[in-house]
């Protein structure tokens, strides 16, 4: 501490022009969708797990994952008239019904998902859907339940819990529960009041345009 005090004495600093600011890079700072909204997400594994007087384990046993779902302006109009579009659901299923509660976990191929049924009618949502990696090491297969509703041309409502049974584990999320064990994943409409709401998606890193296909 005396040398760093003694350093900050007989610092003399240059004075240097102020740095302008650029250009936001939309790669590494992207913004939600103009026009869409921003749906926050968070998984659980709701058993399975041994128990354990560790409380480091312990910690990733009782963690929860933290997302944001983007929803672009097309598929808000969508919803507004009472459609769910397919996009909106392949990129729920994909990038976001992942068990992130210990790590950065794997996306979903398309040609993992084994199935998907949607019925949405007056604003309610019943789905359900059947994912596998072909080598069977890796699935989640669950029922989805949902509410959305609208006002004045804005979506104020999004609602939706995926409830079933995960098997299998990522290269960075280790220590899943042995065999087939009960996972959700929970989704609500953001207000933008917390400032993890700008987050951009998980799985949008690096590959924004695809995301949002």
């Amino acid at each position: 501490m005396r040398l760093m005090t003694s350093a900050l004495a007989k610092h003399r600093p240059v004075k240097v022009p102020a740095i302008k600011q650029g250009k936001s890079d939309p790669r590494y700072n992207p913004e939600p969708p103009r026009d869409g909204f921003v749906v926050r997400v968070t998984s659980k594994v709701l058993g399975g797990y041994p128990q354990t007087e560790d409380p480091w384990k312990r910690i990733f046993q009782e963690s929860i994952g933290r997302d944001n779902l983007w929803v672009r302006a097309d598929e808000t109009k969508a919803l507004i008239g009472d459609q769910f579009p397919e996009s909106l659901m392949s990129r729920i299923v994909r990038y976001h019904l992942v068990d992130n509660t210990r790590g950065e976990p794997p996306l979903w191929d398309r040609g993992e998902v084994r199935r998907i049924d949607v019925e949405f009618e007056n604003g309610v949502l019943r789905a359900s859907v059947d994912l596998k990696t072909k080598d069977g090491l890796r699935g989640y297969r669950a029922d989805l339940r949902g509410h959305v509703a609208t006002k004045n041309g804005r979506v104020t409502r999004f609602d939706l819990v995926s409830k079933g049974e995960f098997l299998g584990r990522g290269r960075y999320t280790g220590n899943a529960p042995k065999g087939w064990f009960p996972f959700a994943v929970a989704f609500s409409l953001a207000d933008g009041s917390d400032v993890a709401d700008r987050i951009p998606p998980q799985g949008s890193r690096g590959w924004v345009a695809g995301y949002l296909k």
